[in-house]
């Protein structure tokens, strides 16, 4: 996911909060709170996993760019060593 995507993942998550906080406001039934907060903790669900996903792939990525940076030495580092 993207950052702007997981944006997006966050206000949905924020709203199903909001619609579980106004239904409770309103009286809403038991059983309309729960299917709500089921709602609401699904999103969360997803919404950490992207976040997990997302940092995941970033951290690879950092990682396989210093382990490419590290096995491919600049030149200047090369001439260096063989004495040029």
């Amino acid at each position: 996911m993207t950052p702007a995507e997981l944006g997006c993942a966050e206000r949905r998550t924020q709203q199903r909060w909001y619609e579980f906080v106004r239904a409770e406001q309103q009286g809403a039934s038991m059983q309309v709170l729960e299917h709500l907060y089921c709602i609401y903790m699904l999103e969360v669900e997803e919404y950490n996993r992207a976040v997990y996903e997302h940092e995941q792939r970033e951290k690879y990525a950092h990682r396989e760019k210093h382990e490419k940076h590290a096995s491919n030495p600049p030149p200047s580092v090369i001439g260096s060593f063989f004495g040029s």
